[in-house]
């Protein structure tokens, strides 16, 4: 896979090399909701962040693009409004984020149409390739029976698609602003882990096993950011 894209990139880099030296480029970021299923167990979304730098080319019409961007995105799951009983009593058990936090490189086109002319609107599809670069699951290792996940299963590289639309405005001649809506689904696994048994819960005393643990992320992301672009003219 990590060839396919490398392959992918390379013809990218050609194309646009040979079709389009005008070009856009910019910043976008915002919230991020992350989606995990932990094989049949539920899982709450994790609300946080990511933020991208991107390039894309710019022919005449700007009615299509090639694009290249790389992100930070933190993705995982979370788990609330939990109960367990503890000496004799109700504990409530504060809300435990897992967090995966990937950069993210995508390559890929958008189709544009003009919004009743005040703006563009775009879809866009890719190919994408995650690295992640550090967790926050140590914050578990004084208490992890099993139950919960291990940097020791994270697969640090992963890949999926990006599939997205959204608004792009024109604020001054060169400069510009977008407005974009995703979703980004892996095509592998983040975590994978394998059946462990007889495991005591820490707050009951029961045992209890672990299936196999095959974790997949899931990101819808809402971007705003601003676009500036770079336009060769020819002159004869």
């Amino acid at each position: 896979m990590i060839k396919k894209v490398l392959l992918f990139i390379a013809l990218f880099c050609t194309i646009w090399s040979l079709q389009a030296q005008s070009f856009a480029w910019g910043l976008k970021g915002g919230p991020t909701l992350g989606f995990q299923k932990w094989e049949n167990q539920p899982r709450d979304l994790l609300f946080k962040y990511h933020g991208i730098a991107f390039i894309e080319s710019l022919p005449a019409g700007n009615d299509f693009a090639l694009f290249a961007q790389v992100g930070y995105h933190i993705k995982g799951s979370s788990l609330r409004n939990q109960r367990a009983l503890f000496g004799g009593g109700v504990l409530d058990i504060p809300t435990r984020q897992f967090q995966f936090r990937n950069i993210a490189l995508t390559v890929g086109a958008k189709q544009k149409f003009n919004f009743r002319n005040i703006a563009k609107s775009f879809y866009a599809i890719g190919i994408r390739g995650d690295y992640t670069v550090s967790t926050n699951l140590s914050d578990f290792n004084a208490f992890n029976t099993g139950f919960f996940p291990s940097d020791a299963f994270v697969r640090k590289i992963n890949y999926g698609v990006y599939i997205g639309g959204g608004l792009e405005f024109a604020l001054s001649e060169l400069v510009g602003a977008v407005v974009e809506l995703n979703v980004s689904p892996d095509f592998s696994f983040q975590y994978q882990q394998p059946p462990i048994g007889n495991i005591t819960d820490p707050f009951t005393g029961n045992s209890f096993n672990i299936a196999e643990r095959k974790i997949v992320n899931v990101v819808l992301e809402l971007s705003v950011g601003i676009r500036f672009l770079r336009v060769v003219e020819y002159v004869d």
